[in-house]
């Protein structure tokens, strides 16, 4: 059967980073030193407030941006962070105040560093957010923590179900609905990955409930995005996972339908999920369409995470080149 070369990951991320715009990557470079602010040695709740609310600002980066872009970013505003806690005299409310924007920016700098690929940098910043969390006597935000270490694990030692587990037991007793929702289909996707289907089930479940008994009370920024379409997104992802492609097609068809191109890292991603499934479905020519879209999105995005999608995507294409778009797309990739 004729065939071509299949891209490595790294080829198809020199591919999609080849349209980049520097302008991006100049804007990322230049904003640790932008309207960060100052203070002087006596720091009260007024201050960490400030500085909660820049770290609101900078997270919304994260929708726009790779993690090779904002690392620099989220790194600078940590480190200043913690440099003040080290430096200014405050009382300990305001002493845990501040620890739990530590723990906050610290969750923002692994989450860059493990979407740019940087495994040890993102474990260290996870276990930093974690101390600080513990520190500043936030239950949801251990909780938070342990699940960024989790999800970690799946990508790199393999699912911790004890892990995923500690992540949501920790903060369930003071959750708020979407915090209780997100680490329970962060839960869920550990145990998907591990092959548990009933616990995956079950767990996704749990967070689409807790979802929708929200009251209305305040909810920390660090969930603001966790809403019914993530959950939606996280169940055709598990389902995808544990190969159940009738379960995971139409939910990831309908939410991708109307997700905003905007979001091009995490659309490029989820396309991948949905190219996988078409592929258990027996769909090669629907998997190489969604395949082809994903790198498109995904070009230009300073994320390693999608590369490594697609270049599994051409690998479990290869057989289907007999197939005229399939082999339409691996020949573009090969050029």
């Amino acid at each position: 059967m004729a065939s071509v070369p299949v891209p490595t990951a790294e080829e198809v991320e020199a591919l999609l980073r080849r349209n980049f715009i520097g302008a991006v990557a100049g804007l990322a470079a230049s904003l640790p030193s932008v309207g960060a602010p100052t203070f002087g040695p006596q720091l009260g709740s007024a201050q960490a407030s400030q500085l909660l609310a820049r770290t609101a600002r900078l997270r919304r980066l994260d929708d726009l941006l790779g993690g090779a872009d904002t690392y620099k970013l989220y790194a600078s505003e940590l480190a200043a962070t913690m440099s003040l806690a080290e430096e200014a005299s405050y009382t300990s409310s305001a002493g845990r105040a501040l620890m739990a924007v530590v723990s906050e920016q610290a969750q923002l700098a692994g989450w860059a560093a493990f979407d740019a690929g940087m495994q040890a940098d993102a474990k260290q910043h996870y276990l930093t957010s974690l101390t600080a969390a513990k520190e500043a006597e936030d239950a949801a935000l251990v909780g938070n923590s342990l699940a960024f270490l989790a999800y970690q694990m799946v990508s790199t030692s393999g699912p911790n179900i004890d892990v995923a587990t500690a992540s949501y037991e920790t903060a369930e007793r003071d959750a708020s609905p979407r915090v209780r929702a997100l680490l329970l289909e962060r839960l869920a996707w550990t145990y998907a990955v591990a092959g548990r289907a009933q616990e995956t089930e079950r767990a996704l479940a749990r967070a689409e409930e807790a979802l929708h008994r929200g009251d209305g009370s305040p909810e920390p920024d660090w969930v603001f995005w966790v809403d019914d379409t993530e959950v939606k997104i996280m169940a055709g992802r598990c389902w995808t996972e544990l190969r159940r492609p009738l379960r995971a097609v139409p939910i990831l068809e309908a939410v991708l339908a109307r997700y905003d191109d905007t979001h091009a890292r995490d659309k490029a991603l989820y396309l991948t999920w949905l190219a996988t499934a078409y592929i258990d479905a027996g769909e090669p020519e629907r998997a190489a369409a969604v395949t082809g879209r994903a790198f498109d999105l995904a070009a230009g995005v300073a994320s390693v995470r999608p590369a490594a999608r697609i270049g599994t995507m051409l690998q479990r294409l290869q057989p289907y080149y007999a197939v005229p778009n399939v082999a339409a797309l691996l020949e573009r990739m090969q050029h």
